[in-house]
Formats: C-alpha cells, sequence, structure tokens
C-alpha cells in the first residue's frame, strides 16, 4: 500500500459550489476510483486549499491512474470540479494537484 497527500487550493468564490458537488460525489466516480485500487479517499479543506488524502493497493498506479483519467464519467465530473480548484505554483504541468511529500508516518 502506498499513501498521497495532494493539495490544491479552492477559488473562494467557488467553495461553496466545491463542497455540495462533494456532498453527492457521483457513484460511478466514486467506483472508478476502488476498481483503480485507490481506497481510503479523504479531502479535507482548510481555508482556501483543499488536502487530499488516499491510499493505493495497486500494482500499476500509473496504469491504474490512466484508467480514472479515461473514464468518461469521471472527465464529466472533472468539468464541473476543476473550475472551482486553483493549481499552487510548483504544480507540474499537466497535473490538477501537487502531490506531497511525506514527512512523518505512525501506524
Amino acid at each position: 500500500m502506498q499513501r498521497f497527500g495532494c493539495v490544491i487550493g479552492v477559488r473562494p468564490e467557488r467553495r461553496e459550489e466545491y463542497l455540495a458537488l462533494h456532498r453527492e460525489v457521483w457513484p460511478q466516480v466514486e467506483q472508478r476510483l476502488r476498481d483503480s485500487h485507490f481506497t481510503n479517499y479523504t479531502i479535507f479543506i482548510h481555508g482556501d486549499l483543499l488536502f487530499a488524502y488516499y491510499e493505493y493497493t495497486g500494482t500499476d498506479y500509473t496504469a491504474d491512474s490512466a484508467a480514472i483519467a479515461a473514464d468518461p464519467v469521471t472527465q464529466e465530473w472533472w468539468k464541473l470540479t476543476d473550475p472551482c480548484q486553483e493549481r499552487l505554483p510548483g504544480t507540474p504541468d499537466g497535473e490538477q494537484w501537487a502531490t506531497m511529500t511525506e514527512a512523518w508516518h505512525l501506524d
């Protein structure tokens, strides 16, 4: 199992829209994540920052991530959520969320 932490900004004027969307995440989006071995997925909000944590239990992260990105329902979901977000400086090209480096962990 691999742990991931990611961060992105939320546009203040779209904060409530983003939160409303996530109160009713589409079941197909959730199933695609499960099918791609993404588990224990949580998004936290602090001010204008979103922090995501998830665990990956598969064996081919690149292929599983590509399957999520290729999923038509997930693409439609992202058309709604991406405009609510604001990429942070230093986020790699082609990435929406900036991946964080794990500094410490307690089991």
